[in-house]
């Protein structure tokens, strides 16, 4: 098993290209399943969720083909519609070959999802959302199994927003018969890319990116070629890594209106930064204030970037409150900065941090992959050498993050555990 060791006290200074989204990549490639012909992905990133999904198209009977950042998906002669426990357990994203199956096939069998160890994560609103457009639901030996004559167009009301719950059910109403209006509906950036993608498709989908979205469903999409648009959380992580140990780092590739909350929550604590098309500035190495922050759905501060944020919080001058809304357990991480000598306490679902003048590096211990992230920025601001163990975690989110950070600076290499 790898880690990463990361001395610290090294200036970042130069330039990120930012990959490609994976939380847009994935239900992209799923998509593939609605059509029968051959869908030609690009700017998608090689990471190891990728690479997971492109064995489940195989298993399925797409045919799967790969170079550098280009996918071609050919699902012409489907035959299997169980997506087995193997292929499922490591990847929550695997959830969303569910809609698409169902909808192509008129059934699946797909083991319950794995992922990252961040809080219960259900699909119950998937699940109630396809019982509501006709689909039979069973839940046996640790397996959904869905079926149906014919998925028919439904109102459905999520009762909370659900970014993979949205993305199944757009993809599922894409080929049911009639309207489907989904209600409460998560807002991402990749909302609106699956969204885009699917009207390429052919699709008649609108009111991607606000909570009301109609599609009214044909019989077949088409293939299409598209671009994965970049990935945000990606962008966010350099962000802040630029902020506590950067000069100046210009990441190439994103769009910073993905990152409006994220961005003007720096600004507040003071850090440097300017925004252009396709690109951002951050000017670090000034000193920075704590600022509270509570984690929401887009387009709110989102909590795959409360990790990192946290890290900055660790350093800043005076005191911060965190507070997390979105998953349950999403603090494991707090013990590890802790390690680090960060001052942080918390109560239920609030973070406390008061900021100190130093962190000192520690041998610690990646527990997700925003956590694995968080770790990494930490080891670049502390004294002398973190070590950060388990980073397979890293390998399911970011491209060779640890050689982007080596190009601009940084003192970091992944070693054999």
């Amino acid at each position: 098993m790898d880690k990463i060791l990361v001395e610290g006290g090294h200036t970042l200074k130069g330039q990120v290209t930012i990959s490609g989204s994976k939380n847009a990549a994935l239900p992209i490639l799923f998509s593939a399943l609605l059509t029968d012909g051959r869908c030609t992905f690009t700017n998608v990133p090689g990471l190891m969720d990728v690479q997971s999904t492109c064995m489940l198209l195989q298993h399925l009977g797409a045919g799967v083909e790969t170079e550098g950042d280009v996918v071609r998906v050919s699902a012409g002669s489907l035959n299997n519609f169980e997506a087995p426990y193997d292929l499922v357990r490591k990847m929550r994203a695997s959830v969303l070959v569910l809609g698409p199956l169902v909808a192509r096939l008129r059934k699946a069998r797909v083991s319950l999802p794995g992922g990252c160890a961040i809080g219960a994560r259900p699909i119950n609103l998937h699940l109630k959302g396809l019982e509501q457009m006709g689909a039979s639901i069973k839940l046996e030996h640790g397996y959904v199994e869905v079926e149906t004559r014919q998925l028919r167009g439904a109102d459905i009301y999520f009762e909370i927003p659900t970014v993979t719950g949205t993305e199944n059910l757009m993809m599922a109403a894409a080929l049911a018969e009639g309207r489907t209006i989904l209600r409460n509906a998560a807002r991402e950036p990749e909302i609106v890319a699956l969204a885009d993608t699917l009207k390429q498709m052919g699709a008649d989908i609108e009111g991607a990116g606000t909570s009301v979205i109609t599609i009214n469903g044909r019989p077949m999409l088409d293939p299409t070629d598209v671009a994965i648009i970049p990935d945000r959380i990606e962008t966010g992580t350099f962000m802040i890594a630029a902020a506590v140990a950067g000069e100046e780092v210009v990441l190439n590739n994103c769009q910073p209106d993905h990152l409006r909350a994220s961005i003007d929550t720096l600004r507040l604590a003071g850090v440097n930064l300017k925004t252009g098309e396709g690109r951002i500035v951050v000017n670090g190495g000034h000193p920075v204030a704590g600022v509270d922050v509570t984690t929401q759905p887009y387009p709110g501060f989102p909590t795959d970037m409360q990790a990192q944020f946290m890290v900055l919080m660790s350093v800043a001058a005076g005191q911060s409150v965190i507070s997390e809304t979105i998953f349950e357990n999403r603090f494991i991480h707090v013990s590890e900065l802790r390690r680090l000598g960060a001052d942080i306490k918390v109560v239920g679902k609030t973070a406390v941090v008061s900021g100190v003048p130093h962190l000192s590096g520690a041998p610690v211990m990646a527990t997700d992959l925003r956590a694995s992230a968080s770790l990494i920025i930490a080891g670049l601001v502390a004294r002398d050498t973190t070590e950060v163990n388990r980073v397979y975690h890293l390998d399911r989110g970011y491209q060779a993050i640890e050689k982007k950070f080596a190009a601009i600076g940084a003192a970091i290499r992944r070693v054999r555990a």
